[in-house]
This record gives C-alpha cells, structure tokens and sequence, in this order.
C-alpha cells in the first residue's frame, strides 16, 4: 500500500497540501520553532522543576487530550496498535520516554552556547542511523546543505568569533545532549516501522508509553525530595511541554519525515538556534546583530539545499497515514 493510500482523497485544500512533500517545507519547521521555545523554557526551570516528573505530567496530559478528542480514531486503530506493539514501545522509549526527560536533565547542566554547539549534529546522526539501518543516502549536495547549515548554526553561537569554540569546556550535559542526539537519530531512522494508524492514534499510544516508563524517574524524584510544586511557573512549562513541543511538534515532525524521509528532515534541526535568536530578540528584547543575519542566511541556503529531493535518490519505505 502506497504511504498515504490511507489519506482521503482530497476534498479541502488543507488535505491535498498535506499530502504533498511540499509540506514538509512548514511542518518540519514549525516542529522546530516549538522545540526552540521548550529549550529556552526548560532553560528557566532548569532546577526547579524536577525533569522527570515533568516528563510525565506532560505526556499523561497529551494522552488525556488525545483521549478525549479521538476516541473513534483509537478504536478503530486498536487493533493495528496492537500487533505493532513492540515497534511502537520501542519508539516511544528511544524518541519519548528517554529523550524527553534527558533533554530537561541535559539543560540543567550545560549552557546556551554548548547546546547549540553539540546539538549540532544531530542532522549528521539522522543521516548515519538512516544509512547504517535502512541505507538510505543523501546525494552531496543534500550533505552540502548540511554542512552549510551547520556553518550557520555555529556562526551564531559563536557570533562569529570561532575562537569561542576552543574556549569551550564540555560537562556531563554535554555528553548526555550527544547520547540524546543518537536516540533521537535512531527515532527518526525507524519513524518507517510504526503502526499504519492515524497520526492522533499513534501519538496518543506513544504519550501512554512514554509517560508510563518515566513514572519510576519520577517516584525516585520525589524520594529525594525534589517535589513538583503546583506553581505558576511549573504549569506553564507542563502545558507548553503538553501542547506545544509535544503534540504540535511531534504531529508536524513525523509527518515531515514521513514526507521527505529521515535524512532530508534532519537538516531542519538547524532552524532551532535560528528560532531562539528570534524569540530572543522579539521577547527578551535583544537586539538584532551582524552574526544573526550571517548564521540564518547560512541556514536556509542549507536547509533548502539539504532537503531538495536528489534525482536518483532512494526513498524510504514509509508507512502509511492519515489526515
């Protein structure tokens, strides 16, 4: 069955465009922007909010919405949730559960500068899980594209001073973000083997796992006194977490991928720190400087390169989907 021989037939506008790779081209950013604002919130609540407890308040949440808005969906995908249980556990453990929770660990110990650095190469992982698992390949401009956003991101968290980069000294949540960056390559190189189900249904059976496995995290948490307070600033980060780097940016994302495939879709990671200068200048009043402008120009001319379809290229074999 093709990918999305399961999309109805395309009555709205809205429908038709969403089954176009062209899609991708704002799915995949949007996904990004979120995650962009979730780094510069987990950033605020970085020892304050305890990691894990968060994780599950934020799945649960996710799953309680989904719940209440797609039960039709859920019963009539059960059945192929079910004989693809091990596939979606998998990925809700790798891409849910451990890379969710580490990343809010991971902020709590390093800076700004460091994840902009080493988040970095998240895109060259997605490229080598996606070869080393499935050989799938980029043609060399695509991989130019790559390089040529990674230049853009490092153009900005160094606000070209390159000299910075051998300033920098590297902590244990440096070396957490590169773990995480694996897990989330070999999540959006195996995206491919998920239940053929609605979107809505997938994520919310995904939430469930991903919540349920963090929840001993959490009791160890409370154990050593480092409690979830019912504050202002903690509900926030929950329905953010909930609404926006969760159920927005996963639904876009994986449709992204699913779309243009893995490699291609890893490039537009590197609209991230792009994104945090935005929302820095516009919301913390920072103002716009030469190395901004430097590093999203060298960004998009990347992103636009690396996710241009090659003439010869071969396609993933991606499940099917609905809308």
């Amino acid at each position: 069955m093709e990918p999305d021989a399961l999309i109805p037939k395309a009555r709205f506008p809205l429908v038709s465009f969403l089954r176009s790779p062209a899609a991708a081209y704002i799915l995949l950013p949007t996904a990004a922007a979120c995650w962009s604002g979730n780094h510069i919130i987990a950033r605020a609540i970085a020892g304050i909010v305890p990691p894990a407890s968060l994780s599950v308040a934020r799945w649960l949440v996710v799953a309680l919405i989904l719940g209440l808005v797609g039960p039709h969906l859920l019963i009539a995908d059960w059945g192929k949730l079910k004989a693809k249980i091990g596939a979606l556990t998998f990925l809700a453990l790798i891409g849910g559960a451990a890379f969710g929770t580490m990343q809010y660990v991971a902020l709590q110990y390093t800076t700004a500068i460091n994840m902009g650095v080493v988040g970095s190469v998240s895109p060259a992982f997605i490229v080598a899980a996606s070869f080393l698992l499935f050989g799938d390949r980029m043609s060399l401009r695509q991989l130019s594209g790559v390089g040529v956003s990674l230049i853009g991101v490092l153009a900005i968290v160094t606000q070209l001073q390159p000299e910075l980069l051998l300033s920098l000294s590297f902590n244990f949540g440096d070396l957490m973000i590169i773990a995480n960056m694996v897990l989330w390559a070999i999540y959006c190189a195996c995206l491919r083997l998920r239940p053929n189900v609605h979107p809505l249904s997938f994520l919310f059976a995904f939430a469930v796992i991903s919540g349920l496995a963090n929840i001993p995290f959490a009791v160890w948490e409370y154990a050593i006194g480092f409690h979830l307070h019912a504050t202002e600033a903690t509900l926030g980060a929950i329905l953010y977490a909930a609404v926006f780097t969760t159920l927005l940016a996963y639904v876009c994302w994986n449709r992204g991928v699913e779309l243009i495939g893995a490699p291609r879709a890893g490039a537009f990671l590197h609209t991230i720190p792009l994104f945090s200068a935005g929302l820095a200048t516009s919301l913390l009043g920072e103002s716009l400087q030469l190395y901004h402008v430097a590093g999203f120009a060298l960004i998009l001319a990347g992103v636009t390169l690396a996710a241009r379809p090659a003439s010869q290229q071969r396609q993933p074999a991606l499940p099917d989907a609905r809308v």
